[in-house]
Parts: C-alpha cells; sequence; structure tokens
C-alpha cells in the first residue's frame, strides 16, 4: 500500500482529501501545519506528498525546500494542492521541485487520477 502525507489546514478538505484517497486504498497520514508535515514525511518516508502552501508554522514553499534539501527526501514526489494559483506562484513551486501543481478548487476523481500519474499505478 503506498503511503501519502497530505499536508492542508483546512479540516474539511483534509478529511475530503483523505477519503477519497483511503478509498483508492492509499495509507493516508494527515498534517495540519508546515512543522507537522515536515516531522511526518521525515518519520515515514511516504511515496507521495500532498501539500497545501498556505499553512500555519511553515509554508508550503517551505517545505519543499526542506524536502528537496534533504538526500533522503528529495527523490518523494510532490504535488501542491493550492488555491494560489497565480502564475508567478505555479511558478515558484516547480522551479522549487514541486512534481505537479493543482490549483483550488479541484476535482478529487482528478486529483487520485494525477497521483496515479506521478506514482505510475
Amino acid at each position: 500500500m503506498k503511503k501519502v502525507v497530505v499536508a492542508e489546514d483546512e479540516a474539511s478538505l483534509a478529511k475530503l482529501i483523505s477519503f477519497k484517497l483511503q478509498r483508492e486504498q492509499y495509507d493516508v497520514a494527515m498534517a495540519e501545519d508546515g512543522g507537522k508535515a515536515l516531522e511526518l514525511i521525515q518519520a515515514n518516508h511516504p511515496d507521495l506528498i500532498l501539500l497545501d502552501v498556505m499553512m500555519p508554522v511553515m509554508d508550503g514553499y517551505h517545505v519543499l525546500q526542506e524536502i528537496k534539501k534533504d538526500p533522503q527526501l528529495s527523490e518523494i514526489p510532490v504535488i501542491m494542492l493550492t488555491s494560489k494559483g497565480q502564475e508567478k506562484d505555479v511558478v515558484r513551486g516547480i522551479d522549487l521541485g514541486a512534481t505537479d501543481y493543482i490549483v483550488k478548487p479541484f476535482r478529487p476523481s482528478e486529483l487520485v487520477a494525477r497521483i496515479r500519474r506521478v506514482l505510475k499505478e
């Protein structure tokens, strides 16, 4: 079973994503802020990370930078999932090493399809 860390501070959205991923047979770990997300990622070495940008403690861009500079974590694919959809935001995420960038609101089935594509399932 593939492990996914979901870093999302909006509780209702986090529950929706978790529910959808669990139905698709993913093992999901949740974090409501960037600091907890980084701890979970370091402890669990997931197969994929879904990362919001605007979160308390540490924003998603900072979390992404920390992941990419850690040799043990840098190869984990990261999908940014955020309401920050301006071109400069998308470019920043991609430049920092995000595998994909999805702007909210999103379709849950599309999210799962993108996850499957990234994980080559």
